[in-house]
């Protein structure tokens, strides 16, 4: 597993746990720093998400037809969030490399039916990225 892998499923358990505890970002992203587990592109990763959340939500939610963010299993709501980030605000990771790495995290993580739907939303939002990056 890639560095930038392993980056990824850091910041997802980040962004889990914070939303399934209640608590913000900055003290989950400072539980994993003292327990050694962050790298500089997890804070990127957990950092990014946080500080874009209010957008991130409303294009993935314009994106995800028939589904609220509140119906989505929580992984896949994260995983979203960070690939979404990733395809809108990150330059140096190709937008293949962003779904490629959500749908291995949701594949692994989530429901049977989750890389099916996490790829159709980033797929439409890779589609209309040029759009969504104005």
């Amino acid at each position: 597993m890639s560095a930038r892998s392993k980056a990824r499923k850091r910041a997802l358990d980040v962004l889990y746990s914070s939303e399934m505890r209640n608590r913000s970002t900055v003290d989950a992203l400072e539980d994993q720093a003292e327990a050694g587990q962050v790298n500089d592109y997890t804070v990127t990763l957990v950092e990014g998400v946080t500080e874009h959340r209010e957008r991130l939500d409303v294009v993935i939610s314009t994106y995800a037809k028939g589904w609220t963010l509140d119906r989505m299993p929580a992984v896949d709501r994260n995983v979203l969030r960070m690939a979404t980030f990733e395809v809108l605000y990150v330059d140096d990771v190709p937008n293949a490399v962003a779904v490629s790495e959500a749908l291995n995290l949701v594949r692994d993580l989530s429901t049977d039916e989750s890389p099916a739907f996490v790829n159709g939303v980033l797929g439409n939002i890779v589609r209309d990225h040029d759009l969504l990056a104005r």
